[in-house]
């Protein structure tokens, strides 16, 4: 009787435990970053950075596309800055207009494990800190992949805004040939009946 009432408060205090207790996710890491770095722009006495929604797609598609390159030096595993317009995969799938990506910046990072406070400390205390420190990056969006963490800078000017791209239906996805079949034959009921 005394094991069974034992392993009732085992299961009592080990089930919530195990319950509450949860992995690191991507999202966690890259709200702790964002929460790191807006601390880090306050103390310089600039504006917080918001999440751009066309940041966070560029981002998540560039990091997919880092995903199975290696750490080639954790120590110093920060990347170098590139231009968003250096990326014309991540913008087309994006749906951005281009014109509105010469001002937005790339900063990819490599950390093993992606452990939160080394890449807080890779943005603040290496050549990336001039760029979180720049008051004309407003927006930004953040993206994991593996071991790597891409943010992708968005700027407060016409060329960063990144802005959407113009709508076409060539380009549009999901509509093939019986669409335009369909609009062609909408069309031509459409014109038959005013006449």
């Amino acid at each position: 009787m005394a094991s069974l009432k034992l392993s009732h408060f085992l299961l009592l205090v080990v089930l919530p435990i195990f319950l509450l207790s949860h992995p690191v996710h991507s999202d966690d890491v890259e709200d702790h970053l964002l929460q790191g770095l807006n601390s880090f722009r306050t103390s310089g006495n600039l504006p917080a950075i918001t999440k751009v929604k066309n940041a966070h797609c560029a981002a998540e598609k560039i990091a997919n596309d880092l995903e199975d390159t290696p750490c080639t030096n954790p120590s110093t595993s920060q990347g170098k800055e590139t231009k968003l317009s250096d990326y014309p995969k991540a913008i087309s799938k994006c749906n951005i207009d281009p014109n509105t990506t010469n001002d937005v910046l790339v900063l990819p990072v490599c950390v093993p494990h992606l452990v939160p406070t080394l890449i807080l400390t890779n943005f603040t205390r290496t050549h990336f800190s001039k760029y979180i420190n720049d008051s004309t990056y407003t927006g930004i969006g953040l993206s994991t992949e593996d071991d790597w963490m891409v943010v992708v800078l968005a700027s407060n000017t016409p060329s960063g805004s990144l802005a959407n791209g113009a709508f076409s239906l060539v380009n549009a996805k999901g509509f093939g040939l019986g669409y335009y079949l369909v609009l062609f034959l909408l069309g031509f009921l459409v014109l038959g009946l005013v006449h």
